[in-house]
């Protein structure tokens, strides 16, 4: 998988294999968030404006909870009205990022040209694959370092994060 500057836009090439990934990693992503993950809100004016429903708690999941963070980690209160107000707003993009990618991504591989926004919502959702699986994996520090992610040992998790991690690098010097 490779992308490449095309004026204002960016050009996407993908092998049948690569294709087939990263429409597997997009919809076991829009699967995680909840593809239909929508809130039915019994105050009128909580569903006008957006909230979410009574008080929003902490996800159990730890990659969910990585995707999204308690705003205030020392204040239960706070942090559950601080993501009342913001998850719905970040679920709704990270699912729209996926969707994007799923809807993108050459099937049976090729090239596609991506404009600024969809090339946007790839680059959130290579970082969505990053922390989801770093989160599985153990690696949560900004700070690791290349032996934290190696992938010589054989795990195809190791080896997805460092592909995301390129392509997302790939990707971010194609747009400079």
């Amino acid at each position: 998988m490779r992308f490449r500057r095309r004026g204002r836009r960016v050009e996407l090439t993908a092998d049948a294999a690569e294709s087939a990934m990263v429409a597997d990693w997009a919809a076991g992503l829009l699967q995680l968030l909840g593809n239909d993950a929508t809130e039915d809100p019994t105050d009128p004016l909580e569903a006008l404006v957006g909230l979410s429903a009574g008080d929003p708690v902490r996800p159990t999941d730890p990659a969910l909870a990585r995707l999204f963070p308690d705003g205030y980690r020392q204040d239960d209160d706070a942090a559950s009205e601080f993501r009342r107000y913001t998850e719905s707003d970040l679920r709704r993009g990270k699912l729209e990022a996926a969707k994007v990618v799923r809807a993108t991504v050459p099937p049976g591989g090729g090239t596609v040209v991506l404009d600024r926004p969809q090339a946007d919502a790839w680059l959130g959702w290579f970082n969505d694959m990053r922390l989801v699986i770093g989160t599985r994996l153990g690696i949560d520090q900004v700070d690791a370092t290349d032996d934290d992610i190696d992938d010589d040992r054989g795990d195809p998790g190791r080896a997805a994060y460092q592909w995301f991690t390129y392509l997302q690098y790939d990707l971010l010097k194609a747009l400079d």
